[in-house]
């Protein structure tokens, strides 16, 4: 790493690789993945660790401002934001894993851990191990990844046995399935993957099945993950939307529609719009980091997250993608048909944001959930 790069924040860092990304934006979609060399230039930075405890040589950056940097480079491109998202996430479970599995697979300032946590794998219990087949869905990053993840059943095994592990498998073990063929998200190559009768060693994994005691007690890793994974895509979402207002008034500032002699920008409802997105975006983010610093100053003092704090983040993360992917969507249409051609940054911005709403973590009927806790109806707890 540079001598500046080590002097900034990481938000500043995102930052000054911003322009780069911007203008790459494009190849970044038409590879369906991130290009080796822009990999290279985050990995220089440690963005795609930010959450690796400083016990196995990790920044371990504060949650916010962590959040901040994906942010930024939501601004700059959706896809490197998404895949920095990821690769944060997962390196959050380097503080629950047996310390000599954590320093191997997280130690390395190249490496990358990346996957999908629903346990849509079979796992069975052998000597030293687990046997593991399976096909993972929304395999985000794990192309680059260094250390592969997938959530598992246990379908055979005692009462000691994991429940649902999250293991790491070695990218060797696995293959990628070529269909990830979407609207839009196209360059975080997030296509499925499979594993047929892998061996994953002793201890290479978190069982979401039981809640895994810390490893390294600091206070990032007092939050769930979940709760981290969902205000991670917030970020990436509250960024790209960002961009899109400033896109959105540059779009309109003077160009002229078809049978009108004014500016589009002239419009008092065009004007309401710019208004109301920007309300949305500051809004969402301000609802994010408020959240987030409530938890962070618990987690400060050595308290796990209540049931309220859990509820919170996941509503603050829920409703920022959700506002902010319908903002994005009333700008696209309010920019008029300028806004169908691809040569217009508002249009990969439309694509982006609609997919990154459907996400699981973030999605319209979360809600739901959420609200269920909030009138104090009996909800299971465990997936916040």
């Amino acid at each position: 790493m540079t001598t500046a790069a080590a002097s900034q924040s990481f938000p500043e860092r995102a930052s000054t690789l911003g322009p780069m990304l911007r203008s790459r934006t494009d190849e970044i979609e038409a590879a369906g993945s991130l290009p080796d060399d822009i990999v290279s230039a985050m990995q220089e930075v440690d963005l795609l660790r930010m959450w690796v405890p400083a016990a196995y040589d990790g920044p371990e950056v504060p949650a916010a401002e962590a959040l901040d940097a994906m942010v930024e480079l939501g601004r700059h491109d959706g896809a490197v934001a998404w895949c920095t998202m990821i690769a944060n996430t997962t390196s959050l479970l380097a503080a629950r894993l047996p310390a000599d599995w954590a320093r191997k697979l997280f130690g390395e300032t190249t490496s990358i851990g990346a996957g999908f946590a629903q346990p849509r794998g079979e796992a069975r219990v052998v000597d030293g191990g687990l046997r593991i087949t399976g096909q993972w869905q929304w395999g985000s990053f794990t192309r680059h990844a260094t250390a592969v993840a997938g959530g598992c059943r246990v379908v055979d095994g005692g009462d000691d046995a994991p429940r649902v592990p999250f293991v790491f498998f070695e990218p060797a073990d696995v293959t990628w399935i070529d269909n990830w063929d979407v609207i839009g998200l196209r360059g975080t190559g997030s296509s499925d993957y499979t594993v047929t009768d892998a061996f994953v060693p002793d201890g290479r994994w978190v069982d979401f099945g039981r809640r895994p005691d810390l490893v390294v007690d600091r206070p990032l890793y007092h939050f769930s993950f979940y709760g981290l994974l969902a205000v991670g895509v917030a970020a990436t979402v509250i960024g790209m939307a960002d961009r899109a207002v400033d896109e959105f008034a540059v779009s309109v500032s003077d160009r002229v529609p078809q049978g009108s002699k004014r500016p589009l920008g002239d419009k008092p409802a065009v004007q309401t719009e710019a208004a109301k997105a920007e309300a949305t975006v500051r809004s969402s983010l301000a609802f994010v980091h408020d959240v987030v610093g409530a938890t962070w100053e618990r987690a400060e003092a050595g308290l796990d997250m209540t049931d309220d704090h859990r509820r919170l983040l996941r509503l603050a993360a829920a409703d920022a993608v959700q506002r902010c992917g319908d903002t994005v969507s009333r700008l696209y249409r309010a920019a008029g048909g300028e806004a169908v051609y691809r040569r217009t940054p508002i249009e990969k911005l439309f694509r982006d944001v609609n997919v990154a709403t459907q996400h699981a973590m973030v999605s319209e009927r979360f809600y739901e959930t959420v609200g269920r806790i909030r009138l104090g109806i009996e909800t299971d707890m465990r997936t916040l």
